[in-house]
């Protein structure tokens, strides 16, 4: 009776030996679909940012008036028809979209030192509207207000997905499409499906 319950035991262990060993190579592999992911959609976006001075009600505030000041410009004097071209136009305008910036500031009654720049910069994980943008570094657009401490705004400007609807964040169709084109079927599934990004990837990865 001891030697079978021994054995039963035994084949437990390896059973339970066998699971911990596939999981672990699964998450490998999922981690590394993830960062492949990521790397190709940073190849193909270019992202906005804008960071308020600190979380105060005033500054935070304050971000969103700038954000709509140059979107709103964006959408009247940017006509882009691919990443290469949006790159380009940003780089040729960042001093008038810091005097935007800065003049919407003043007029908000501050004296904050602004500062726009196209750089690569690190994100943690995003979800905006119903599309995950895993973390890792991308291109962004980026305005930041006096210490640019406090919580940020972002968007993507290409391919275009800043909110039609900021209430509901819907996010644009033609945007999407064009984000499903530049990605592959399987990364696209990945990031438009509702669930979280790494778990999406953890079920669909094999």
């Amino acid at each position: 009776m001891e030697k079978r319950r021994n054995l039963i035991m035994a084949a437990l262990a390896v059973m339970i030996s066998l699971m911990l060993t596939a999981c672990v190579w699964r998450t490998e592999t999922v981690s590394a679909k993830v960062e492949k992911t990521q790397e190709h959609m940073a190849e193909e976006v270019l992202r906005f940012h804008v960071l308020a001075n600190s979380d105060s009600k005033e500054d935070q505030n304050l971000k969103m008036k700038v954000k709509d000041t140059v979107v709103s410009w964006m959408e009247e004097e940017m006509d882009t028809k691919s990443l290469a071209q949006t790159k380009a136009f940003i780089r040729s305008h960042l001093p008038q979209i810091e005097a935007l910036a800065e003049e919407t500031i003043q007029k908000e009654g501050y004296s904050y030192p602004v500062w726009a720049s196209l750089e690569w910069t690190v994100f943690p994980e995003k979800t905006y509207g119903d599309i995950t943008f895993p973390a890792g570094t991308y291109e962004a657009l980026r305005i930041q207000i006096g210490e640019a401490k406090g919580h940020n705004w972002w968007c993507v400007l290409y391919p275009s997905l800043c909110f039609i609807d900021s209430v509901h964040a819907v996010v644009p169709e033609k945007g999407k499409k064009q984000l499903e084109h530049v990605l592959t079927e399987e990364e696209y599934e990945m990031v438009t499906a509702t669930s979280k990004f790494k778990i999406k990837w953890f079920f669909f990865g094999s």
